[in-house]
C-alpha cells in the first residue's frame, strides 16, 4: 500500500515492510520468489530425482514425522497461495468474516468486551490509570512504523519522538498525558499512510467525537483495513514476478512435496490409469496405432489420454474419490465449472423439448426463447445442491414456460396451449432427472464432444470453435466455459506435464503398451505447453 506521498521503492521492499502485519498471507507471500525455490525448480526435472518417488518398489512405505508433514502442509499452502494469486487476477484477501453465532466469534468477542472494559475502568478512575491505554498506544507505533519505507526516515524519527513510550509513562506517572493529543497525531498520521480508499475512514476518526474506548476501537478497526491493504499491494506487486516464474515454481514446490510424501501422486496415479483404459476403448478404428506391442493392443498417444483425462474432470464425483493431487490447485475453479456445466446442459434440455413440442409457438421469436432461457437458469440455479428438489424444480420451469408462451400466443391473438400439451410438455421436461433420458444423454454426449474438440484445437484458447447442434441456445456460455476450461488445461500441462510423462509412460509398460519416453519428450512441448 503506497503512501499518499511516498511511494515504495521497490517490490521486495513493501513485502519486507509488511512483515510485521499480524497476517500470515503476508509472510507466505514473501517467500514466494526465493532464489532457492527458483533455482530448485531449475534443477527438478534435468535428474533422476523427479522419478525417484514414481516407480514401483517393494520398500514398504515411509513413515513420515510430524516436522515432514507440518512442512508439506507449508508448501501445499503457499503453493495454493501463489497458484491463485497467478491465475486469479482479482485475487485478494478480504478481512475475516466470522460465523455470526459460532463459537470462535463468542469467545473472540467475550474476550475484547473483557479487554475494552478494563481500559474504559481505567481511563474513568480518578486518577486516571494508563497501563492499558500504554500497551494499546505501542501496538499503533509499532503498526504505523511497519506501514513505513526502509528510507522513510524521518517519518520514523517523527512517530518514535511522539509516541517515546518512555516519556509517555513518565507523563502517565504525573498525570500529565496529553491522550486526546497523542490520538490526534495518530489519526493525521494514519492519513497519510493509508491508502484513497480509506480517506473516508479517516475523516470519520477525526470527526469522532465519543470516549476514548470508542476512538481506540476505530483506530484498531482501521488499522486492520490498512493492513489488509498493504498485503493486497504486496499481492499486486508479487504477481507479475510469479507470473514470469510460475510454472517452474509451481512445479517446484509440487516436487518438494513429492519428495517428502511419496504418496502425493496416488490419485493422480489412478486418474491416469483409468484414462489409458478410457481412451484405448474409445479410440476410433482409424486411430488405432499400426505399432501395438507385445499385447496386440492399440496405443493411444499421450494427448489422448490426457485431454480423456481432464474432460474426466467435468463430470467428476467427488464421493467416488478425490479429486487427482495435481489439480486440488484448481479444486475451486473446477467445481464452479461442474456447476455450471450441470446448470447449462439441464437449460439446453429443457428448450430442445420446448422447441421440439411447441415449436410454432417459439419460431421466429428470439426474445421470447431468451426470456424462456434466463427464466430456466434462475429457476434451476443451486441445482447443484444436495437438498435442491431437481423434480419440483423442473415443474415449477415447466408450468412457468407455459405461462409464458401462453402470454405470448395471447399477444399474437393465437390460442392458448392445449392442456394436455401442456401436461405433456411439463412431463418430458421433468424426465430429464432421468439419467437415460434421451434429451439429456443427447445434450450431454454433444457437450462432451464440444469440449475434446476445445482440447484438441490449438487455438480455442483465443478463438472456441462452434458447438455442435441442438446447443446453439447455450453457445455463449459454453464458448465461455470452454475457453476458461482450456486455460486451466494448458496451464495444468505446463506445470505438471514431466509427472504425467513418467506415470502414462510407466503405466502404458505395465500394461504391456510399449512407449517410448523420447516419443513423449517431443509431444509435450510442442503440442501440450503451447497455451
Amino acid at each position: 500500500m503506497p503512501l499518499n506521498n511516498e511511494r515504495p521503492t521497490s517490490t521486495s521492499t513493501v513485502a519486507c515492510e509488511d512483515k510485521n502485519s499480524d497476517t500470515e498471507s503476508s509472510e507466505r507471500c514473501d517467500s514466494l520468489t526465493s532464489s532457492s525455490d527458483v533455482d530448485f525448480s531449475r534443477q527438478s526435472f534435468t535428474s533422476d530425482s523427479s522419478s525417484k518417488h514414481t516407480s514401483p518398489s517393494c520398500s514398504p512405505p515411509k513413515t513420515l514425522t510430524l516436522d515432514e508433514v507440518m512442512t508439506s502442509a507449508r508448501d501445499l499452502s503457499n503453493l495454493s497461495l501463489a497458484h491463485e494469486i497467478i491465475v486469479n487476477r482479482n485475487f485478494q484477501l478480504e478481512p475475516p468474516d466470522l460465523p455470526q453465532n459460532s463459537l470462535e466469534k463468542r469467545v473472540k468477542d467475550m474476550v475484547h468486551k473483557a479487554f475494552w472494559d478494563c481500559l474504559e475502568t481505567e481511563l474513568n478512575d480518578d486518577p486516571p490509570e494508563y497501563d492499558y491505554a500504554i500497551k494499546l498506544l505501542e501496538e499503533i507505533r509499532d503498526t504505523l512504523l511497519s506501514f513505513l519505507n526502509p528510507g522513510a526516515n524521518r517519518l520514523r524519527t517523527q512517530i518514535m519522538e511522539v509516541l517515546d513510550m518512555d516519556l509517555i509513562r513518565q507523563q502517565a506517572d504525573n498525570n500529565a498525558v496529553d491522550i486526546q493529543g497523542l490520538m490526534s497525531y495518530i489519526i493525521n498520521t494514519m492519513g497519510k499512510f493509508c491508502a484513497p480508499v480509506r480517506d473516508d475512514e479517516i475523516k470519520k476518526l477525526k470527526e469522532n467525537s465519543g470516549d476514548l474506548v470508542t476512538l481506540f476501537k476505530e483506530i484498531f478497526r482501521v488499522l486492520d483495513l490498512m493492513k489488509m491493504d498493504m498485503v493486497n499491494f504486496t499481492i499486486q506487486s508479487l504477481r507479475p514476478e510469479l507470473q514470469r516464474q510460475s510454472v517452474e515454481y509451481e512445479r517446484a514446490k509440487f516436487q518438494s512435496i513429492l519428495e517428502k510424501t511419496p504418496s502425493a501422486l496416488d490419485h493422480t496415479t489412478e486418474w491416469i490409469r483409468s484414462s489409458i483404459e478410457e481412451a484405448t476403448r474409445v479410440m476410433l478404428p482409424a486411430d488405432k496405432s499400426s505399432d501395438s506391442g507385445q499385447s496386440g493392443k492399440p496405443l493411444p498417444g499421450p494427448t489422448l489420454v490426457l485431454n480423456t483425462a481432464y474432460i474426466r474432470l467435468l463430470t467428476w464425483d467427488e464421493s467416488k474419490g478425490p479429486l487427482p493431487e495435481t489439480v486440488m490447485t484448481d479444486e475451486v475453479r473446477l467445481q464452479e465449472m461442474q456447476r455450471s456445466l450441470q446448470l447449462y446442459q439441464a437449460v439446453a434440455s429443457v428448450l430442445l423439448i420446448v422447441c421440439s413440442s411447441i415449436g410454432g409457438a417459439v419460431s421466429g421469436l428470439p426474445d421470447l426463447v431468451e426470456r424462456l432461457k434466463k427464466m430456466t437458469a434462475v429457476l434451476l440455479e443451486g441445482m447443484h445442491s444436495a437438498d435442491f428438489n431437481l423434480t419440483e424444480a423442473l415443474g415449477n420451469v415447466s408450468a412457468q414456460i407455459c405461462c409464458e408462451v401462453n402470454k405470448s400466443l395471447a399477444e399474437r391473438d393465437f390460442p392458448a396451449l392445449p392442456a394436455e400439451l401442456q401436461e405433456t410438455l411439463k412431463g418430458q421436461i421433468c424426465d430429464i432427472t432421468q439419467e437415460n433420458n434421451p434429451i439429456r444423454t443427447l445434450v450431454e454426449g454433444r457437450v462432451q464432444q464440444y469440449f475434446r474438440v476445445v482440447l484438441a484445437s490449438t487455438n480455442s484458447h483465443r478463438t472456441p470453435p462452434p458447438v455442435p447442434p441442438g446447443l446453439g441456445l447455450i453457445q455463449p456460455e459454453l464458448m465461455g466455459l470452454g475457453v476458461s476450461f482450456v486455460n486451466l488445461v494448458n496451464f495444468n500441462k505446463k506445470v505438471y506435464g514431466p509427472f504425467y510423462v513418467i506415470q502414462i509412460n510407466q503405466d502404458a509398460s505395465l500394461t504391456g503398451f510399449i512407449i517410448i519416453t523420447r516419443h513423449f519428450t517431443h509431444v509435450f512441448p510442442s503440442e501440450l505447453f503451447d497455451a
